[in-house]
């Protein structure tokens, strides 16, 4: 098969996932439960995409978790992303001098 079959097959593929739903649901979904499925669905597969990466990005695993965590932490705690950020690579930075 040519090149250019394979990108109409993926094309058509990625049409048809974002189509369909459009095509079948007409009407404003009323289940609480689906509408909270569907808010989270973006955040999960984010996470998903990242979380190993994270693990992999240094030369220990014990630093990638000392980032991780202090991520988490700082998040939570409400700072901005540049913060987090920052204070995310100082410990990395800090465990892998240790």
């Amino acid at each position: 098969m040519s090149v250019y079959a394979y990108i109409f097959t993926m094309a058509a593929v990625t049409y048809m996932i974002r189509a369909i739903p459009l095509t079948i649901i007409r009407k404003k979904i009323e289940s609480k439960f689906i509408r909270s499925f569907l808010y989270y669905v973006p955040y999960v597969t984010l996470s998903l995409i990242i979380f190993p990466s994270i693990l992999k990005s240094t030369n220990s695993l014990y630093s990638a978790l000392a980032g991780f965590i202090t991520a988490v932490v700082f998040s939570y705690l409400g700072k901005s992303l540049f913060i987090v950020s920052v204070a995310s690579c100082i410990a990395v930075f800090i465990v892998e001098i240790i």
